[in-house]
């Protein structure tokens, strides 16, 4: 088990798609896990976010953005000391190998494609907090 001792959890949610956002939030506002979202919605803003605001525990990532693509964010978060350390969940419906196979290479911490069924999304949100709020222990620094 871990110890972090926070109450809540902040999480940035790259994403440009409105319905996409508001599943997402739906979704983590059923878990028992309490969370701060902020919401971004192109690379462009994650990279001003992350550079005058709090700094997030988790961050997930689309791939499909306008003005920068999620491999291009992830590749500036990654190389950036201050980010590097902050997970980064890649949450897509891009099912591509390349995709894939680049997201890892850039240190992607896990690959999530978005499933078409709410209950399955739920799900699978309910088990990426678990695991990064509840199961690891993460970096404040």
């Amino acid at each position: 088990m871990n110890d972090n001792s926070k109450k809540y959890f902040k999480i940035l949610l790259v994403e440009d798609n409105p319905a996409d956002i508001s599943l997402t939030k739906e979704a983590l506002n059923k878990n028992d896990v309490i969370t701060e979202v902020y919401v971004v919605h192109n690379g462009v803003e994650t990279l001003h976010f992350l550079e005058k605001k709090t700094r997030p525990d988790l961050i997930f990532l689309d791939l499909n953005l306008p003005k920068m693509t999620g491999l291009e964010v992830l590749k500036e978060i990654k190389e950036h000391e201050e980010y590097r350390r902050i997970p980064v969940v890649i949450l897509t419906i891009s099912a591509n190998e390349e995709d894939l196979k680049k997201a890892y290479d850039l240190h992607a911490n896990c690959y999530v494609n978005k499933p078409l069924e709410i209950k399955e999304f739920y799900e699978i949100m309910k088990s990426i907090t678990d695991f990064f709020f509840k199961t690891v222990r993460l970096s404040n620094i």
